[in-house]
């Protein structure tokens, strides 16, 4: 028997070309999935670090005229992975961030952009490349969104069709005016179609044309039913309430691996947690604060924004001097946010470091380095940092939300079973009352008089991996096809 084939299609995949939590996903599952039999490639933009990685490039087919300007579908591998890459240049030719430009604003044709890759993601699973014929196409987040629109519209024999959903605050909204342009037919424009508002939403025809929809976690599956989270799709998730599953995240465990991390000062394991204390040193060298193993360093890896929380965490700072605190934070984002909390280090450099912008080799040490990671996130569909602060040994701190929630056993419930702590409703006040929980934990954990090493133990023994995870995902495909006939 041939092995399934799933097309999955993506606007980043790690290690490729990442903005965030997605291009984890997008790098990971794929190959998680080897193990369950099933044959992936993934279809993503040739941006121009998509095209320099590329090994043995080979042209699939021409696309003249392909919104805007011509274009040609090529394969290709990197690493474990195996791609299918659009080069179209009028598109994608652009250094820098995949959906901004220089002046921090989305590309003013980013509908085209992403209208394109969900066109070719419908030629091929219409049969254009013979030797991958997809059963099973799965568009990621608003990017892929009308990959179920364009083949359902085909009015063709065509894969059954999957929906994942990273992050629902990104919609992909765009004029009416496009519907035309981007190759919708007219009836397509109604509530029961990509209307949104009087505008076209990409990710609402994904969720309303896809046989099937999976979120990031089951909380969040659960959270997104309503109008608080729902973000304007909250009734038509209701009315697919029976096709919407919450899919855990996993972590590539070879790349997040405290026992074999170049990134780290020193390598360390469940059995020498000892040999974590060098991290910690280094990254309060490297951050510039205090000397100090006795210090509570809390880590930050994040995009700081309102979803983010961070805010929040802003207001709290005054309690790191006063509490014998230090924070290394390393994120990019709102230029309030950035600005706040680099005046904060500047004000008082040997309790709060920060670094601007993104560094994967130091956000593998603040993993190694910190006692706690905090993520108070207002909503987080999943959440990777908190997984990966699991398996390195570092508590996390986390709001009651999401996939937070769902990762992340809180002291004060679960006893010995404990793998950090949560707070709930997500206000200032609840996460400085979180950090001091933490703290007081920590302390007493120099006296042997608390649950701290047992907690670094037991999320360490967590499975973070994709195991399972991917699992979940080839009983999804493979209901759906039985569903079909196939």
């Amino acid at each position: 028997m041939s092995p399934m084939r799933v097309l999955s299609v993506t606007s980043e995949i790690y290690p490729i070309v990442k903005t965030g939590g997605l291009a984890d996903v997008a790098g990971a599952l794929p190959i998680a999935l080897k193990t369950e039999g099933i044959e992936v490639r993934s279809l993503v933009p040739g941006y121009p670090a998509v095209m320099k990685a590329l090994a043995e490039v080979s042209e699939i087919c021409s696309l003249p005229n392909f919104f805007g300007g011509n274009a040609r579908l090529v394969g290709g591998s990197h690493g474990e992975l195996d791609l299918f890459v659009l080069d179209a240049p009028h598109l994608y030719a652009r250094e820098g961030n995949p959906y901004l430009g220089a002046d921090g604003k989305d590309w003013p044709d980013n509908a085209f952009r992403f209208a394109a890759l969900a066109r070719a993601a419908f030629y091929i699973g219409l049969g254009t490349v013979p030797g991958f014929v997809p059963d099973v196409v799965h568009g990621h987040d608003w990017q892929a969104g009308l990959m179920p629109a364009y083949l359902l519209y085909s009015h063709q024999p065509h894969p059954v069709t999957v929906m994942t959903v990273h992050n629902m605050a990104f919609q992909g909204r765009f004029p009416r005016e496009l519907l035309g342009p981007l190759g919708l037919p007219p009836e397509s424009f109604s509530i029961y179609g990509v209307e949104y508002y009087g505008d076209i939403s990409f990710l609402k025809a994904g969720i309303q044309f896809a046989d099937r929809i999976t979120t990031v976690s089951p909380t969040y599956a659960v959270e997104i039913q309503s109008d608080d989270y729902g973000m304007g799709l909250a009734g038509l998730l209701r009315q697919r309430a029976s096709d919407l599953s919450g899919i855990l995240n996993g972590i590539d465990t070879a790349v997040w691996d405290p026992a074999n991390d170049a990134a780290i000062a020193s390598p360390y394991g469940v059995d020498c947690l000892e040999l974590r204390a060098p991290n910690k040193a280094a990254l309060q060298q490297r951050m510039g604060l205090r000397a100090s193993p006795d210090a509570f360093l809390l880590g930050v890896v994040s995009r700081l924004s309102w979803q983010k929380g961070l805010d929040l965490l802003l207001t709290c700072l005054p309690t790191f001097a006063s509490g014998g605190m230090q924070l290394a934070m390393l994120g990019d984002g709102d230029a309030d946010l950035r600005d706040g909390f680099s005046a904060a280090a500047a004000a008082d450099p040997g309790h709060i470091g920060v670094v601007t912008g993104y560094d994967e080799k130091l956000a593998h040490l603040i993993q190694a380095g910190c006692d706690a990671l905090v993520v108070p996130s207002r909503f987080e569909p999943c959440g990777l940092t908190q997984l990966c602060a699991l398996r390195y040994g570092a508590i996390p701190i986390v709001a009651g939300v999401g996939g937070l929630a769902d990762t992340v056993r809180d002291e004060s419930e679960a006893g010995s079973d404990a793998t950090g702590f949560t707070f709930s409703p997500v206000t200032a006040e609840n996460l400085d009352h979180a950090i001091r929980r933490a703290a007081a934990a920590f302390f007493a954990s120099r006296s042997n008089a608390s649950n701290w090493p047992r907690m670094q133990l037991n999320g360490m023994l967590t499975d973070v991996s994709w195991r399972h995870r991917a699992g979940r995902y080839a009983e999804l495909y493979r209901s759906l096809l039985a569903q079909r006939g196939g």
